[in-house]
């Protein structure tokens, strides 16, 4: 099978981004990229307009980091405070996970929007006290989510001695 050099025009996973020369299978550029004008073939004269396209993908760039580092900052000031039900023996019933730490951040601040994969937690907690959670919200850039988990459970439920 024969390869042809294609320019990007948008971002194509996997791929590369726009502006990106990148080659692919023949019938990948003839079937999909170029009839979706996602991509343009790699001629002499659209190899002059690449300029044009790396300059619009650099202020998008920029744009999107601007962004993300506005979001950053509002994540950074947040202080969450999530409780784990403990039994009598502070053993953990449950745990602490990515979903509910994602969940804790929308409902902290409505306008923060990122995906859940972007929580970067290791492992579930499952232990009271303070963490530091990390937070890739862009490739260049990762911010701190600080947490407090508090213990509740039966072992503040202690029944009383009969006489």
């Amino acid at each position: 099978m024969a390869n042809v050099e294609v320019i990007l025009k948008e971002k194509v996973d996997g791929l590369g981004a726009e502006a990106d020369v990148v080659k692919v299978r023949r019938g990948f550029a003839r079937n999909f990229l170029l009839p979706k004008d996602i991509a343009l073939e790699a001629t002499k004269g659209n190899l002059l307009r690449l300029e044009h396209l790396r300059v619009a993908r650099a202020a998008r760039e920029a744009k999107e980091l601007e962004q993300a580092n506005k979001l950053a900052n509002r994540i950074n000031k947040l202080r969450l405070k999530l409780t784990l039900s403990t039994g009598q023996g502070g053993k953990a019933f449950g745990s602490i996970t990515v979903k509910d730490v994602h969940e804790a951040l929308t409902e902290a601040d409505a306008s923060i929007k990122i995906d859940r994969k972007a929580v970067l937690l290791e492992a579930p907690i499952k232990s009271s006290g303070k963490f530091d959670i990390p937070v890739n919200i862009h490739p260049d850039l990762e911010c701190t989510v600080r947490l407090h988990v508090e213990a509740e459970g039966a072992s503040e439920k202690q029944p009383e001695a009969s006489a």
